[in-house]
């Protein structure tokens, strides 16, 4: 029997990942890659010591209740927690740490990308040179938003908002933001501080969410705040899918308020929502802001590196 303590990795992570685990672990890998449901959770936990889940696993009130003793520690594949419910976790005595640091290059990427391609027509310009329709110019054709000098308003400074930003100066963006707590002068380089979400909105021609979902942020982007955006802003979402209230955003593309929108998350995933396939000012990846060979190996030793702190009785660097 082995003496290694038994994890239960439930997708399939980078192979720098799964070779580790397997050196170090007695360990359980779903190579199907499939999502697990909350029986899988509970029937699993009675089995294993630890589980890396990823955002996708959902560690509700409920699974927690449920959850076997055995099982003492969940080491997330990701940086957002709101997939799991820490009170009701910790109640168990279940450790769970989170992967910071390690994406926010990655994801302030995809958030340069999204903000790009929708501010000038990436999806109608590949669509019409792809399917044979480019057959005219103009000056007057596929005329976009111009990012060079234009204000950024960044919800949420944390790392991935910082990297964001320093990303942005690269393009003379003038950078705006709101955060719980302001920044250092060392950290906000020049950034101008708003004590108020409103007043951010006002002055933002792009406005790039990098805040966690939470109770208080659910549906932060309503008609009303989307209203508060200079008309012909552009909206960037590579948090979670959560802090958008999605009618909204779409009446709000229907209606011309916004110009664009950029988003790789949504309310429901996978899958997206439907309604914005319509309309080609809304630029969408499949929630890919971290998948980078790079930062998924950084991301499967990150967890790795608390499992191994917690099996060796230390507490885990990232312990929530």
């Amino acid at each position: 029997m082995s003496s290694k303590p038994r994890l239960w990795i439930t997708r399939k992570l980078s192979d720098a990942t799964l070779e580790r685990a397997a050196r170090d672990y007695d360990t359980v890998i779903n190579f199907d890659d499939g999502l697990s449901t909350a029986d899988d959770l509970v029937s699993m936990s009675a089995q294993v010591d630890a589980i890396i889940p990823c955002h996708s696993e959902q560690f509700n009130a409920d699974v927690a209740r449920r959850l076997d003793p055995r099982l003492k520690i969940i080491a997330n594949h990701s940086v957002g927690v709101d997939h799991c419910d820490l009170p009701a976790l910790k109640s168990r005595g279940i450790a769970v740490t989170n992967t910071p640091d390690v994406l926010s290059d990655a994801t302030a990427e995809i958030a340069m990308l999204l903000m790009l391609g929708a501010a000038r027509h990436a999806i109608r310009g590949d669509h019409l040179v792809r399917s044979g329709g480019w057959n005219f110019w103009s000056p007057s054709f596929m005329v976009g938003k111009q990012v060079t000098g234009a204000r950024l308003g960044i919800v949420g400074m944390g790392r991935v908002g910082q990297a964001f930003a320093r990303k942005a100066r690269g393009f003379d963006m003038e950078i705006h933001y709101y955060n719980r707590s302001r920044l250092t002068p060392d950290e906000e380089f020049g950034a101008t501080y708003h004590d108020t979400i409103d007043s951010l909105l006002e002055i933002s021609d792009f406005l790039s969410l990098h805040c966690p979902a939470t109770p208080e942020t659910t549906g932060l982007m309503n008609a009303g705040r989307l209203a508060m955006l200079p008309e012909g802003a552009v909206l960037v979402n590579t948090a979670r899918g959560a802090l958008v209230d999605e009618a909204a955003l779409l009446e709000a593309i229907v209606s011309g308020r916004l110009a664009a929108a950029g988003l790789d998350c949504f309310v429901t995933e996978p899958g997206g929502n439907p309604a914005f396939a319509a309309h080609q000012n809304i630029f969408m990846l499949p929630h890919i802001g971290s998948a980078t060979r790079h930062t998924r190996d950084a991301m499967g030793f990150r967890a790795l590196d608390n499992l191994d702190a917690f099996f060796r009785g230390e507490t885990p660097k990232d312990l929530l």
